[in-house]
């Protein structure tokens, strides 16, 4: 990440070759995120790493990158996007299920695999922690970073500029209000 932040730098000072420099260096650190977070999600999901990957870059802006900040900037709002795009995805899903566009199925968003509890949960999810971004959304970036971007404690904790055991307490509070907004544990 430090080579992001260096582009990054670069960029800002006007430097046009930095740019091409950017796309390798985030391509393959949005790719690390996304495996860490395909890999908590239950067997039989359709949804690839390198399908989120490539989501989440074009939702970022693509070749028409935004100015970064820094790798917090960067981080939050990839973290940002492939919430959305889980989101989403569950909320697809959803209708699907429940019989939504019962005259036209498009064959290429059918989801062969089993379906658990996964989606409402992920949607159930999504609303308690809009609620909870409103009261505190430091707290509810760090959810965000450690739930969908998959970071560990240490680099969530770097990213939002906090110590680990800041970090760790955050969350503890976080989940704690969650599952009672959820009215079940939730898991991170």
């Amino acid at each position: 990440m430090s080579d992001i932040t260096s582009i990054l730098g670069r960029i800002d000072l006007g430097e046009m070759p930095a740019t091409d420099d950017l796309l390798p260096l985030v391509y393959n650190e949005l790719r690390r995120l996304a495996c860490l977070k395909m890999a908590k999600e239950v067997p039989g999901q359709t949804l690839q790493a390198t399908a989120l990957v490539h989501e989440a870059w074009l939702r970022l802006g693509a070749d028409a990158q935004p100015v970064w900040k820094n790798r917090r900037h960067f981080l939050g709002a990839a973290a940002e996007a492939m919430r959305r795009i889980l989101v989403e995805k569950a909320r697809r899903k959803a209708r699907m299920k429940r019989g939504g566009g019962a005259d036209h199925v498009d064959l290429d968003e059918v989801d062969i695999a089993v379906e658990g509890q996964t989606d409402d949960r992920l949607l159930q999810l999504n609303e308690a922690l809009e609620k909870f971004s409103a009261m505190d959304s430091r707290k509810a970036a760090l959810v965000k970073l450690r739930y969908f971007a998959g970071l560990t404690f240490e680099e969530a904790a770097r990213t939002l500029d906090i110590a680990v055991p800041t970090a760790k307490e955050w969350l503890s509070y976080a989940r704690a209000w969650l599952s009672i907004e959820m009215g079940t544990p939730l898991k991170m």
